[in-house]
Parts: C-alpha cells; structure tokens; sequence
C-alpha cells in the first residue's frame, strides 16, 4: 500500500503545512509549475530515521510546467508515466481532461489509457472518471498563491494493488 499526496502550481511559494498534510505519505507527485529548486528539495527534505538510524526520504515525482525552466527541465520530463503498485500513471502538466484532453497527449491516452491520468495548469481542481478509457482523472488545483483560484488545494489517497482508494481533497484557507 502506498499513500500519496498530489500537488500541482505551486510558482514557487511553499507553505509548511504541505509536509503536514503529506506527512504519512510515501511519495509526493508534483504536477508542474514548480518554479524552483528549493521546492523539490523542501519536498524531499529527510523527515526522521528508518529502524537503521537513516534518514527517511519520501519519493517526489514531478513533471515540468509552461513557468517551469533550468534545472527543473534538466531533471523532470514534460510527461512521465510509471506504475505505482499495479496503477499505471500518467502525469502531465498540460493535459486537460475527459472529453477534452489536451493534443499533446490525447492520442497517447486514447492508444494505451493510463488507469489514473493527473494533470495540473487550469488551477481548478478536479477529479472525474472517465468511463470511455476506464481512467481516473486527477487535477490537483492550484497549491500556490500565483493565479485566480479562490482556494489553494492538495490531494492525498491510496493505491493499493490495483485500487484507488481514501481520495480527500485538502484545502488550504
């Protein structure tokens, strides 16, 4: 079973309480528009001792926004895709959602769907299923401060074998 915590537009501005809500979980997936480093790091900053006395880190999974550039397009692709359990994900900034997926990736979707599909950009949250592709589709909002959103929002849920479960939407007054 892994719990992670889904974020997206942050533009730089880090709020502790991110590592709060995200304390319990095992990876954090960051869907672009990061805008700097030291978010990254702060995500993947140790957070106490294993049974060995090493530190403990949390996978951070990221992928690279329209604001993103520099080191964070050396080190995060546009579009990244992996399993996680037995899920296959898919995560890209600009991505749209069902019914309206962005070019850049609807024939990739439409080939070989992806059992849960995140995307960010809109600062709207969102989470539909799109029963065409079997999919679930995740947008997180928008975490940061930057944009027109009413309310900043961060996600968390569990994946466990091949099942998507305990998804709660967080939101940050």
């Amino acid at each position: 079973m892994k719990r992670i915590g889904i974020i997206s537009d942050t533009h730089s501005y880090w709020d502790d309480r991110y590592l709060i809500h995200f304390a319990d979980c095992d990876e954090i997936w960051h869907a672009g528009d990061i805008c700097s480093m030291e978010m990254i790091e702060k995500l993947e900053a140790p957070y106490g001792e294993d049974k060995d006395g090493k530190p403990k880190r949390r996978i951070v999974r990221a992928v690279c926004g329209n604001c993103d550039g520099g080191d964070l397009r050396l080190r995060f692709r546009e579009t990244l895709r992996w399993r996680c359990e037995d899920v296959e994900v898919m995560m890209k900034h600009i991505g749209g959602y069902p019914g309206k997926y962005d070019p850049s990736v609807r024939r990739q979707i439409m080939d070989n769907p992806p059992q849960l599909f995140i995307s960010g950009h809109s600062h709207i949250l969102k989470v539909m299923y799109d029963r065409t592709l079997n999919l679930l589709h995740i947008n997180p909002g928008a975490a940061g401060l930057q944009g027109w959103q009413k309310e900043r929002t961060l996600i968390r849920l569990c994946i466990e074998g091949s099942r998507i479960y305990d998804l709660e939407v967080i939101t940050l007054a």
